[in-house]
This record gives C-alpha cells, sequence and structure tokens, in this order.
C-alpha cells in the first residue's frame, strides 16, 4: 500500500498592501473556493481599504498547504484591550467592514486554524491576546477555530442581525413574512408614490455607467442625515475614494449589484450589494429624505428580494445594525455574529487573558443590574 507524507503547512507574514499579481491570483482564488464567503476579506475590498482607510498599519497572514494557499487573515497589533492596556493582536477591520472571518479554504479549516494560532504563538509581534471581530456564530470558521483552538476561546459579545435566505418565491417569502397590516400600508405608499410620476427600478449592467451611478450613491447620501452629521462616504475625500475603489473592484471581479429606485428618472433609492456565492451581503443603501414619508428605504428592499430567484444565492447578509427596525420588519432570518477572544502561548498571555475576561464579566453584571426590570411593589390586600 502507498503511504503519502502529509502536505507541509506553512506561514508566511506579507505587507497588508500586497498586490502582486501572483498573489492576488491566489487570493482570488482562495476567495472562490471558500467555506464560508466573506466580501469583506476579498481583494478588491481589502486593497481599498489599505488604501484609503486607517489603519493603514497591518499584515496578511497567509497559510499554505505546499503550493496551495488556504488561509488568509489581515492583522494588526494594538495596544489596549478595550479601556485595559493590554497589547494584543486582532483581526484587520475598519468601519466599513460587516464581517471579519479569515478566508479559509474548504476541507482546509482546522488545518489553516491550528497553523495560524502557532504562527501567532511564535511571532515577536503578537503578544498577549487574539481578539477576533464579526465571526458568524457556529459557521464553518467559527466551529473550525473552536476545534483548533487547544485553548480558551471565549464569546466576548454576540448580536443578532437581518439574514434573507428562503426557498421561497419573492411575493412567497414577502407575504409569508411582512405581516398583512404593514403589506396593506406598503402597498399604500406605492400608490400615492405613483401618483406623483413614473416609479421605475433598474440595475447596473454597464462599466461605462459606474462612475455616475456612484457619483449619484455619493450625492444622495450625502443629501440626508449623513451629509449633515459629517458621516456621508463624500464627507471626506479618503472615504469617498474607498467606495469608488471597493465597488469598482466588486464590479470587475463580477460581484458588484447596483439597485436604483427612480421617480421620474432623478433617484429616490440606491442599494449597493456584493455578491459572494452562495451567499451575498447588502451593504450600503440611501435615499431621498424629501421623500421619506413614502418610505423608499423599503421599497427599494422589495425589489431586492428579487435575489430570493437567483439560484446562485442562497442567502443574504443584511449588514445591518442588531434590531434594525425596517430591515427587521421585511426579513425574517437572523444570523448570529460575535467576537471572540483567546490567550497565546505563555503564562503570561493566560494571566492577562483570565484577568481581561474578569473585568469583561464583571462589567457585564453591572450592566445586566442596571437594566434587569425591576418587579412593581408588593401591596398589601
Amino acid at each position: 500500500m502507498l503511504h503519502l507524507a502529509p502536505t507541509a503547512v506553512s506561514a508566511d507574514f506579507l505587507p497588508l498592501g500586497l498586490t502582486d499579481p501572483a498573489f492576488a491570483a491566489e487570493w482570488d482564488d482562495l476567495a472562490a473556493n471558500a467555506s464560508e464567503p466573506n466580501a469583506f476579506m476579498e481583494r478588491w475590498f481589502v486593497t481599498a481599504g489599505t488604501a484609503h482607510l486607517p489603519p493603514r498599519q497591518g499584515r496578511l497572514l497567509a497559510i499554505r498547504a505546499g503550493d496551495q494557499l488556504i488561509g488568509l487573515l489581515p492583522l494588526s497589533t494594538e495596544p489596549r484591550y478595550g479601556r485595559l492596556p493590554i497589547a494584543h493582536v486582532e483581526n484587520w477591520l475598519h468601519y466599513h467592514c460587516f464581517l471579519g472571518g479569515p478566508l479559509l479554504r474548504h476541507g482546509h479549516e482546522a488545518a489553516a486554524w491550528t497553523a495560524i494560532l502557532a504562527a501567532l504563538d511564535t511571532d515577536p509581534q503578537s503578544r498577549g491576546l487574539l481578539h477576533l471581530t464579526g465571526l458568524v456564530e457556529d459557521g464553518p470558521v467559527h466551529r473550525a477555530l473552536l476545534a483548533a483552538a487547544n485553548r480558551p476561546c471565549d464569546t466576548v459579545h454576540r448580536i443578532e442581525r437581518a439574514l434573507l435566505q428562503s426557498d421561497l418565491s419573492p411575493t412567497a417569502y414577502y407575504e409569508a413574512t411582512v405581516r398583512k397590516k404593514k403589506r396593506k400600508e406598503i402597498k399604500r405608499l406605492q400608490s400615492r408614490l405613483a401618483e406623483l410620476g413614473s416609479v421605475t427600478t433598474t440595475r447596473l449592467t454597464g462599466r461605462a455607467d459606474l462612475p455616475a451611478w456612484i457619483d449619484t450613491y455619493l450625492a444622495l447620501e450625502k443629501s440626508g442625515w449623513k451629509g449633515r452629521a459629517g458621516s456621508a462616504l463624500a464627507s471626506e475625500p479618503h472615504t469617498a475614494a474607498f467606495f469608488r475603489d471597493a465597488l469598482t473592484g466588486a464590479f470587475d471581479a463580477g460581484q458588484l449589484e447596483l439597485l436604483r429606485l427612480d421617480l421620474d428618472g432623478e433617484p429616490l433609492a440606491m442599494l449597493v450589494n456584493f455578491l459572494t456565492a452562495p451567499g451575498s451581503f447588502s451593504f450600503k443603501t440611501a435615499f431621498d429624505e424629501a421623500f421619506s414619508r413614502y418610505s423608499p428605504g423599503v421599497l427599494i428592499q422589495l425589489e431586492n428580494l428579487a435575489i430570493l430567484d437567483n439560484p446562485a444565492t442562497a442567502w443574504m447578509d443584511s449588514c445591518a445594525a442588531a434590531d434594525h427596525p425596517m430591515i427587521d420588519s421585511l426579513w425574517g432570518e437572523r444570523r448570529a455574529i460575535v467576537r471572540v477572544t483567546l490567550p497565546l502561548s505563555g503564562w503570561r498571555s493566560r494571566t492577562l487573558f483570565r484577568a481581561a475576561r474578569a473585568v469583561e464579566r464583571a462589567a457585564q453584571a453591572i450592566r445586566n443590574r442596571r437594566t434587569r426590570p425591576q418587579a412593581p411593589p408588593e401591596t398589601e390586600e
């Protein structure tokens, strides 16, 4: 019987902004074969962020089995863990990242995590703790980490956000998920809006139109409360440049969907989706607040239900905040997103881990006491 030697697994720390064509091809192949799709770890999204957004400092930890890339995790080193002066390493994210799990090749998840942890345990720049934000709870990446960790791996934060996942048609899903009273109100709003002019929905098809669509989105978002607060993408040149690069990269990769709801040819709402088969992500939305009484954000999300007819897409992550009143009323499924913390090797790291977790548990206990409902006072009969 022929016994094949196991494939050697190696780990390399690379510059975060690496754009070598050969490595870019490896990265794209890994993303296409990842056990858990993550648009925010795709090459075109990460490179747009590293080019324009803080934090600029970081590294890529690349894991290979032989010559095949099986894992990729962007990392940064931070001097503080929350309010505690504990140096640690964490997954590199910025404000516009809504999922932080690494890209792991299907079938190699455990080997990739084992190599990641071993590399960090012996890396001079990685100290104390490993803190990972934005993992899908009980997804293949999270499960493989728990199996490979060989150390405590605590969930320190958890939220649930809206997810669209169903075998129903768009119409059937809408009727099954949205309350009859709300559907009646939405129909009334659609009728009132149609009285003002021609209401149309279009999807971007040609690359030549992409710059104009991006300009329209940026202007639409800036016209509302985000513009007044200075938090719109177009409020700062670097965030606008990031948005342009990310959407252009996604389009060139065949992973961009842009929807537009118009009234007489003028935009009422726009929606940006990233397609990462078999999943997808609803990245950004904007609407004209002058027409807010007609709920254009809701109306464009109704058009977005057409994704249920796409055989290449099994689900869409809303990327929304927990308990978001609009999207939670339209999508019935939920996706749990967690942050986890684990110690790196050595007694000092384990001591810091225990201390940090004790502080976190104490703080959570205080928050629980403050939010605990008060029992009504007892009354005498």
